[in-house]
């Protein structure tokens, strides 16, 4: 930290979430602007440039991104399947229909910790 800035964090920036991230720089670090329309990656950058701690250059994503938003776009559509069938009565396709989206939501669990 070059300023001289101390920040009193109770977790590493990292592990924070996008809107602890946008509480800190309202609070603690003013020479980020346009907090509330940044998203969790773009803020930790901001953040550590205008602290001066080193270390990534740019933002680092998953490799696995276009396929984790894939799946989360088939699982919004399995949930509407559902609440359609949902007044049928079926539930055998009720069950169907939930197992899968709970698949769905491990593999994609799965894919962001890799």
């Amino acid at each position: 930290m070059s300023d001289g800035m101390q920040l009193d964090l109770k977790k590493p920036l990292d592990k924070m979430t996008a809107k602890e991230l946008r509480e800190l720089v309202l609070k603690q670090v003013p020479q980020v602007t346009g907090a509330s329309g940044l998203g969790k990656d773009e803020l930790l950058v901001q953040i550590k440039a205008a602290l001066g701690m080193g270390g990534e250059d740019g933002v680092k994503t998953s490799p696995y991104k276009t396929k984790i938003l894939s799946m989360k776009q088939k699982m919004r559509a399995l949930r509407t399947k559902r609440t359609d069938v949902a007044g049928d009565g079926s539930r055998k396709q009720k069950e169907i229909l939930r197992r899968q989206i709970n698949k769905l939501k491990k593999r994609t669990r799965r894919l962001a910790k890799a």
